[in-house]
């Protein structure tokens, strides 16, 4: 797969603004949000700039995942403005929004009909649905959504029903689907949630071969775990209790301190052929 067919509406996008500022393509600017007498997140204030590739860490409640469905549109913000790709949440056609911003969950897994296959889990994302009767699909999507199955390392699959794949396969076949509309951002929340360690390194391994490529959006992507930190990435946000504990280039951030403030726990970090690994200090 030739580098441009992975993001030529994004390079297409720069070309046509050239020599105009260009379109930041996250921006979060004092947002909270509230839900009943709780405040999920409070005071976040964060920009993800072109080319870059944002991994967010956290422990349980940290507000992780509010985050990343504030910067698709599925929330409003409270408090604050959330920009995405240069619309602002609340002053937009959220549908049209969508179809810019790629998704990819393992939460995504148990709303996709067992039955499609691989092949036609991606071609949806083509126009952001779930299923292949709300939409026409040409000859061209079916064979991008077959080059990047291969892409993926899934080419093979493309005909087996997704509900037969291993939660490995499938994480991966989202991940090809989270591709299929050319977006100009992508939002990975927890893909590897719930995988074996064969299962979560291939995926590893594609997200490093992604985060390599400069055709590719940026990325953010969301873990609990520092191990899981591809190699390539380029910055870190780390949460703790809904705000932001430290945000910037990972070298600065992702370091045994603030891991151990985030996690309320005494912790050794050590980096090893450009991944990162944690434990508690005292083990």
């Amino acid at each position: 797969m030739t580098a441009g067919s992975i993001g030529a509406g994004a390079a297409a996008g720069a070309a046509a603004g050239a020599g105009a500022v260009p379109v930041v393509p996250l921006g979060f600017e004092a947002v909270g949000l509230r839900h009943g007498d709780r405040w999920t997140l409070s005071d976040i204030t964060w920009t993800v700039a072109p080319g870059e590739r944002w991994v967010v860490l956290g422990p349980n409640g940290s507000g992780k995942t509010t985050l990343v469905r504030l910067a698709g549109g599925w929330l409003h913000p409270t408090t604050g403005t959330v920009t995405v790709l240069g619309k602002r949440i609340g002053r937009t056609d959220i549908r049209t929004l969508r179809t810019r911003i790629a998704f990819a969950s393992a939460s995504m897994s148990p709303t996709l009909r067992p039955s499609l296959t691989a092949a036609e889990v991606v071609v949806t994302a083509r126009h952001a649905a779930l299923e292949t009767w709300w939409h026409q699909y040409t000859s061209d999507d079916h064979a991008r959504a077959a080059t990047l199955l291969e892409r993926v390392g899934c080419g093979a699959l493309g005909a087996r029903e997704f509900g037969t794949l291993s939660e490995g396969e499938r994480q991966r076949v989202l991940l090809a689907r989270s591709l299929m509309p050319d977006p100009e951002l992508i939002l990975l929340d927890e893909p590897t949630a719930a995988l074996d360690l064969a299962g979560r390194e291939a995926l590893v391994t594609q997200l490093t071969d992604l985060a390599g490529d400069p055709a590719v959006p940026p990325i953010v992507f969301i873990t609990h775990h520092v191990e899981e930190i591809p190699p390539g990435f380029t910055h870190a946000l780390v949460l703790k209790a809904g705000r932001v504990l430290a945000s910037g280039p990972i070298p600065e951030v992702l370091t045994a301190e603030v891991l151990g403030t985030a996690y309320d726990l005494a912790v050794r970090l050590e980096r090893q052929n450009g991944r990162y690994w944690a434990w508690a200090a005292d083990r």
